[in-house]
């Protein structure tokens, strides 16, 4: 059970050690290659996938093809979220947008510990209802702020889920982000670089101002964050250190 003791997860660090000996038998640690598809849309998943580094992005697509980003995954989760229903099938596209890597477990034997646990259940239920909050706040920000404040937040969003200050996000990965088009991320990039919150290169942001990026997003971000922590354990790296 060697991968399972030693995992960053934090959901299967929240289980105890028999809670997670329930996947151990068939867990299986893989590398996630940035771009790499997950889960496609409208499919039943063949397995489930706890990050353990990394950044993957559910996506939303319109009929026409339009793409929007619904919430962000990394080591504090698992996807795909729709593995606590009946029968398991996604409406959205995973796809990793930072690579890293990640504990991989066969759907059946994940909806096996699920079913036998009820304290197993109640960490995975309290994940759901934090992804909620945090896609119920996306679309809350998208209709209210700036974009400039809605790049901020997800600067910080992606910020919590990585080690160190540098975020390998391209341009296309921020428009998805946002929904908008790529010259209006340019734009925002350069609001952000010329107060000094971050640095910006080709794929590369570089967080050189926490606090003030977080006093600049103000109100657009905290509040799925602090759910998550109402509900798991800290979360934002100002937390982290806090507690």
């Amino acid at each position: 059970m060697s991968g399972m003791s030693e995992t960053r997860n934090y959901l299967l660090l929240l289980a105890d050690e028999q809670e997670r000996g329930l996947l151990a038998a068939s867990v299986e640690r893989v590398s996630l290659a940035r771009g790499s598809k997950l889960y496609r849309p409208d499919t039943i998943p063949d397995f489930c996938l706890f990050i353990e580094s990394g950044i993957a992005s559910v996506i939303v697509t319109s009929p026409e093809g339009h793409k929007a980003e619904a919430g962000v995954v990394g080591r504090e989760g698992m996807v795909p979220v729709s593995a606590f229903t009946a029968d398991g099938c996604t409406p959205m596209e995973v796809v990793m947008q930072v690579g890293g890597s990640g504990l991989k477990v066969p759907f059946e034997h994940f909806r096996d510990a699920f079913q036998a646990s009820p304290s197993f259940r109640e960490i995975f239920l309290s994940y759901t209802q934090a992804f909620l909050v945090q896609s119920a706040f996306t679309a809350l920000s998208n209709a209210n702020h700036h974009i400039e404040e809605r790049l901020a937040r997800w600067l910080l969003i992606c910020h919590d889920r990585i080690d160190g200050d540098e975020l390998p996000l391209t341009h296309e990965f921020l428009a998805i982000m946002l929904a908008v088009r790529r010259p209006s991320v340019t734009i925002a990039l350069h609001v952000l670089e010329g107060n000094r919150f971050i640095r910006s290169e080709r794929n590369l942001i570089t967080i050189r101002n926490r606090p003030a990026l977080e006093e600049f997003a103000s109100d657009a971000y905290g509040r799925s964050e602090r759910e998550y922590e109402r509900l798991l354990r800290p979360l934002s790296k100002t937390a982290a250190r806090a507690a």
